[in-house]
């Protein structure tokens, strides 16, 4: 039976009360007929349910390029989507903290990075912003163009990584530059928005990048000799002489040594001849001395491109942001390719760039970075987690044709063979591209495909790291665990994008989110002109494929591909005015 309240009880809290626009702060004492959305929670930054939606990581991109050192420090805010099965977390926006000058890349000779130096730059860097390394959550030291062929590229990288926080990535390679500098200039969100094919063309100090985007996807990579310091004079005299310059000097009716006394005229003649090479390489006009400057497969698709973008060094001489001359070829190479652009020499109109020298650390400190969803399967966190250095293999299977257990064992087992890898022995990330519905059948044929597959190595006690794009890791996890009895430690994680050739560096668990930040890379240090130029990306059991890859290293990216980034194309970056030493590459 329901009591009255008592005559001198205060009466209820109504909507009644605020009538008149009455809305100061209050609190209900649960007798009330409504609620409030206009009382102050505090900072939604406070609130745990936003907490576990929404991640801020703050990042390092540290580019060593040919002849340009840079850092850059951003705080990145991702943020998980729940409109597909796929619930991965996205990048919706990017602050940049601070951006460092860019300095000349210290080399002792032709052979050898002078690591002292290019310490003392980086750790300035650090100070000027005052930024400890222990409050970098993750970020990338990529080495490009000819600071990645000197001996001593790897260890640097390596060490340099260490030294800035605990999940700083080594990385390297023509084709893994392609594509952060797409994404750095703005040429990935303008392809995206305007869904057309737009072709960027990064030019540092030793090399020319090449990466064409189908709406925001990038669908081709390559790399040729073509860069603004590829020769660099001081007192008018010759202190740098790379062999791609010597080269174009050669093609010019110019024979160069070091120390050589050079005029203005001169490193003129070779600049236009590098920038026609440029234009007729991507017309489709491919002499023999043209085709010689690739480092990767020739192009093959170029037509239908709506515009052209350009980043790196040269670039600032193109959209004329930059007028100095630093003693090397970027003060020519970027007039006369600003000329042919304006005369539509090029396969498309020109369209600005949001940044050109700092389009490759601004792409190495964002777009490398994805998270994992919340819902996975992680045994012991302390085990198996972190990790450095772990080769992706993805093996082809189409799940959308509802593949049985034997059928997902063979195309994994088969796959630890086409890369050389011992299926019992070595440690793995296995990653999957999820399609169809999440049903019990068709998650438990791959949870038995991956245990028959992979016995052999459960039995000896290895870790099990298994990687989705779409959203059933809690699912197979529980499935492996429970019901087939797999005793072992394992991760198992959805909302990952990976593919072949990928190595992969994964992060502590995050908290409140329960998310594991993952870095993806390439480890292909040394890449030499001939090394790349017939890499074939393979179906699992491709003889051709597979007798192919016994000749290169398993970090070789290869430039035929459709990359897809955890990124939303619909923010905007902020980019800051600078002063720049050369051309980074």
């Amino acid at each position: 039976m329901s009591q009255k309240k008592p005559d001198n009880s205060p009466a209820s809290h109504t909507v009644a009360d605020h009538a008149f626009g009455d809305f100061f702060p209050h609190e209900h004492d649960g007798d009330a007929d409504h609620d409030h959305d206009d009382i102050d929670p505090g900072p939604l930054e406070d609130n745990p349910i936003w907490q576990r939606d929404n991640v801020t990581l703050s990042t390092v991109g540290v580019d060593i390029g040919s002849s340009g050192t840079q850092v850059i420090f951003s705080q990145i805010h991702l943020q998980r989507l729940n409109d597909s099965l796929a619930s991965r977390y996205v990048i919706v926006d990017r602050v940049t903290d601070f951006e460092s000058p860019v300095s000349f890349t210290p080399f002792i000779d032709q052979k050898t990075i002078d690591a002292v130096a290019l310490g003392r730059i980086i750790d300035a860097a650090y100070a000027e912003a005052g930024i400890l390394p222990r409050q970098i959550d993750i970020g990338v030291v990529i080495l490009t163009g000819e600071a990645l062929r000197r001996d001593n590229a790897a260890a640097v990288a390596e060490v340099i990584a260490e030294k800035g926080g605990e999940f700083v990535t080594a990385t390297a390679g023509n084709h893994m530059e392609a594509m952060l500098a797409a994404f750095g200039s703005g040429a990935a969100k303008a392809s995206h928005d305007q869904e057309n094919r737009i072709l960027n063309i990064d030019i540092g100090g030793g090399t020319t990048k090449l990466a064409l985007l189908d709406h925001g996807k990038i669908v081709w990579t390559a790399a040729l000799d073509i860069g603004g310091r590829l020769i660099a004079i001081d007192d008018g005299k010759i202190v740098r002489l790379d062999a791609a310059g010597r080269l174009h000097a050669k093609t010019a009716g110019h024979y160069l040594e070091l120390g050589q006394s050079v005029a203005a005229e001169t490193m003129d003649q070779i600049a236009a001849g590098m920038a026609r090479a440029l234009v007729n390489a991507l017309g489709g006009m491919m002499m023999d001395e043209v085709a010689a400057l690739f480092l990767t497969d020739l192009p093959d698709d170029l037509t239908d491109i709506q515009a052209v973008m350009f980043s790196g060094g040269v670039a600032e001489y193109v959209y004329q942001r930059e007028t100095q001359n630093f003693g090397d070829l970027g003060f020519y190479l970027g007039k006369h390719l600003g000329d042919l652009a304006a005369a539509g020499a090029f396969p498309a109109p020109l369209l600005p760039a949001v940044a050109g020298i700092r389009a490759t650390a601004l792409g190495a400190s964002e777009y490398s970075v994805q998270l994992s969803g919340q819902t996975g399967t992680i045994s012991a966190p302390g085990k198996v987690l972190p990790r450095r250095n772990m080769q992706v293999l993805k093996p082809n299977i189409d799940f959308t044709s509802d593949p049985s257990a034997d059928e997902i064992a063979a195309a994994i087992r088969a796959h630890f063979v086409a890369f050389d890898l011992d299926i019992n022995l070595a440690e793995t990330a296995l990653a999957f591209d999820w399609r169809g519905s999440p049903d019990y059948q068709r998650i438990r044929a791959l949870a038995d495909g991956i245990h028959d597959a992979l016995s052999g190595y459960l039995g000896g006690g290895g870790i099990l790291y298994v990687m989705l794009d779409g959203d059933i890791a809690y699912t197979l996890g529980g499935i492996l665990q429970n019901e087939l009895q797999i005793s072992n430690d394992m991760l198992v994680i959805d909302g990952i994008i990976l593919r072949d050739f990928d190595y992969i560096d994964l992060g502590k668990i995050r908290l409140p989110s329960f998310t594991v930040p993952l870095t993806v890379k390439s480890l292909l240090f040394r890449e030499e002109p001939d090394a790349s130029k017939t890499d074939r990306i393979f179906a699992s059991g491709d003889e051709a494929g597979r007798q192919h890859h016994q000749k290169h290293a398993h970090g070789q990216h290869h430039h035929h591909h459709h990359h897809v980034h955890t990124h939303d194309h619909t923010h905007d970056h902020a980019h800051h005015s600078h002063k720049h030493d050369g051309h980074d590459d």
